[in-house]
């Protein structure tokens, strides 16, 4: 695409993000922060969790948006006795009618889709949460020696409980690692909840479809050939270093606090967001304020806190603010 061609798309993803946030705010009020990050996902092509306590709108957020989008939508509801077949599909008997022989056939499962809501994905045990690694990462499923392509866009938005362990599992690092953003939604305000409370429950408010996928794909396409400087391609690879407890220059809140930092991909993940953020802000390329505004919900799932952290009450939000500070 030219260069002309490229203003054009980055012109309509400012457009697009208007008209996306209008719908989606007609449901979803006081959470803006949230639906922004929502969209910084979408175009960055990745993934995100949803983390809030009950009655936050963690659901109804995820399938707003792919009410507002021309996208295949699938929702699993996870829980302890799912399956990993019941994600990814499984092989089933098949007879031809006319010559009656019997061989088998692949049953695609709920995640050969565009927009997958995986809903309270730590309430299914690791083996069909790991269900979810192949597709996330590589786009595809294997099943039974066979490869299948899952295609694209795919994105994963999963949603997550922080207060209730009854009955959940643990996310492992390996999968926390394939969700680009972690999105906490926070208490609204009062003059928000009472703007809650008097929206319809039995009847959602109507969400009009304002994306086409080319559109989507067009502004996709348009991320992989955005100039970053060299001066935010250091800033993110030093902030990223400084969570490393173990790096020879690491600050002492780090030490005293990190168990393990952030690795190379969360680097990767944090640029990728900074140019989403600027392209819906209206901005051609990065700036280091654009990594700012990212940086906690890209690398706060990424560090793993120790014993003394808890103790503390020390969570990564506050280091990784401390660090903006200190690297910038």
């Amino acid at each position: 695409m030219s260069e002309s061609g490229d203003r054009e798309v980055a012109k309509k993803i400012s457009l697009v993000r208007e008209s996306l946030t209008e719908q989606l705010q007609r449901r979803i009020v006081g959470q803006d922060d949230a639906i922004e990050l929502v969209l910084v996902a979408l175009l960055a092509q990745g993934h995100a969790m949803i983390n809030g306590v009950p009655g936050m709108g963690k659901t109804l957020l995820v399938k707003s948006l792919a009410e507002s989008l021309h996208l295949n939508f699938s929702r699993i509801q996870f829980t302890p006795d799912l399956m990993p077949s019941d994600v990814t599909g499984t092989d089933v008997i098949e007879e031809d009618k006319v010559t009656g022989k019997r061989e088998f056939k692949f049953v695609r499962g709920p995640v050969f889709t565009n927009l997958l809501l995986a809903d309270e994905v730590n309430r299914a045990p690791p083996r069909t949460q790991a269900a979810l690694l192949q597709a996330m990462q590589e786009h595809s499923v294997t099943a039974m020696g066979r490869t299948w392509e899952i295609g694209r866009p795919f994105h994963v938005f999963a949603t997550k409980n922080p207060i209730e362990n009854q009955g959940t599992y643990p996310l492992p690092e390996a999968l926390l690692d394939r969700f680009l953003l972690l999105i906490d939604l926070q208490y609204p305000s009062a003059a928000h909840e009472r703007e809650i409370v008097q929206l319809p429950t039995q009847t959602p408010v109507p969400i009009e479809r304002v994306l086409a996928a080319e559109t989507l794909a067009a502004a996709q396409d348009l991320m992989n050939r955005i100039a970053v400087s060299e001066g935010v391609v250091r800033f993110v690879v030093d902030l990223v270093r400084a969570t490393r407890p173990k790096q020879g220059d690491s600050l002492p809140m780090v030490r005293d606090f990190v168990a393990w930092g952030a690795g190379p991909r969360a680097a990767q993940a944090l640029l990728t967001a900074a140019k989403a953020k600027a392209l819906l802000m209206g901005e051609p390329a990065p700036l280091k304020k654009h990594v700012e505004l990212v940086a906690v919900p890209v690398l706060g799932h990424r560090l793993v806190l120790n014993f003394r952290a808890e103790t503390q009450h020390i969570s990564a939000a506050t280091l990784l603010d401390e660090l903006v500070k200190r690297v910038g």
